[in-house]
């Protein structure tokens, strides 16, 4: 299985996450995309624990009941694993290798990059360009995973019968989706350093690009499973329950006040923490702008408070903006789960790279 494989032909981005997986497939006539299919079904709870699947058989179910969902027939799909499960590191090899003998050549040097036996691990590469220090030389991307991370998402992709044809790291997956959210952006985002801070039930991601090229990428314990868990101990009710009352409402009147706003607080200041970590990795001292993802992007008004405490101007996540769309496919729906599809859509963007 390769990281960084390339240029398959129908393929469904899967983003699969602590508490949902989310399906997207698109294609691409005259330059623009166009949404073919997409859903998201829940995942039962604990069936993945710290991005690690635990429950093989209940996510591949989850991702079967996506597939029904969405009515799509491709088969084959793009998953990813988490930046914290992947080592990466750029090295320099002699430019005048071809392929074949790069690869062998990263094969022989790789036990010096990767602190796990080598049959243990996945290990891909891509090569990134001329090294301007040595012409001589290219700067090639080296990753690896455990193998057994890599394993079980292809085991739960093949329960649902599905072909898993591209395993990606998810800060990659965000790199390819950044030229769809640059377009929102002043001067189309270039040159511009944009922070993506994508708040998950229970891990919040924040990836940094500058001009489209990811340079930063860190994950805090932090997620929208904090509210969901309030709502259970306020209002005496189920895991299951306090999470549809948070999504379609019904609540008491005191919910917003007592519960809902010092969560949303709560949220700005991890992401100002988080910021706080990329600044003072000594890279930038500041950043263009702020996008927020995930499911917690869709909370009323979060942007509003996120840019009133850091100052940063802030917006949420819709890759979808300047898509069409299938006819079966309802414009309102999307645009509701679109800040929690950035990765799926990254993924699905997989499908257009040149060889």
């Amino acid at each position: 299985m390769e990281l960084f494989q390339k240029g398959f032909p129908p393929l469904i981005g899967l983003d699969i996450s602590a508490t949902s997986v989310k399906l997207l497939e698109l294609s691409l006539t005259g330059g623009r995309y166009r949404v073919e299919s997409y859903a998201v079904a829940p995942i039962p709870e604990n069936a993945i624990k710290d991005k690690n699947i635990s429950d093989i058989k209940a996510v591949g179910g989850a991702i079967e009941r996506a597939v029904r969902r969405a009515g799509t027939r491709t088969k084959q799909a793009a998953v990813a694993v988490a930046g914290s499960a992947v080592i990466s590191k750029i090295v320099t090899m002699p430019a005048n290798l071809s392929d074949a003998e790069l690869e062998d050549q990263i094969k022989l040097e790789a036990d010096q990059y990767i602190p796990f036996p080598l049959n243990e691990v996945y290990i891909d590469f891509q090569v990134l360009g001329p090294n301007e220090q040595d012409p001589a030389t290219v700067n090639v991307l080296l990753a690896a995973c455990r193998s057994e991370t890599v394993e079980e998402r292809v085991a739960a992709l093949e329960v649902a019968g599905l072909v898993p044809r591209i395993v990606d790291v998810e800060a990659y997956a965000m790199e390819t989706m950044f030229s769809l959210l640059g377009q929102q952006l002043s001067d189309n985002g270039v040159g511009k350093t944009v922070a993506v801070v994508d708040v998950g039930a229970s891990m919040t991601t924040l990836t940094v690009s500058h001009d489209f090229k990811v340079i930063f990428t860190r994950d805090q314990m932090f997620g929208g499973k904090q509210l969901t868990e309030e709502i259970m101990r306020r209002y005496g009710l189920s895991y299951e329950e306090a999470g549809m009352a948070k999504r379609q409402g019904g609540l008491p009147d005191n919910y917003e006040s007592e519960v809902l706003m010092p969560f949303k607080e709560s949220l700005a200041q991890q992401v100002s923490r988080a910021l706080q970590y990329f600044f003072s990795s000594g890279q930038h001292s500041s950043v263009d702008h702020l996008i927020l993802a995930g499911g917690c992007a869709a909370l009323p008004s979060i942007d509003e408070m996120v840019e009133d405490k850091l100052g940063i101007p802030t917006s949420i996540a819709n890759p979808f903006a300047n898509m069409s769309l299938a006819s079966r496919i309802k414009a309102d729906v999307l645009n509701s789960d679109a800040p929690a599809l950035v990765i799926a859509c990254g993924l699905a963007m997989r499908r257009f790279d040149k060889q």
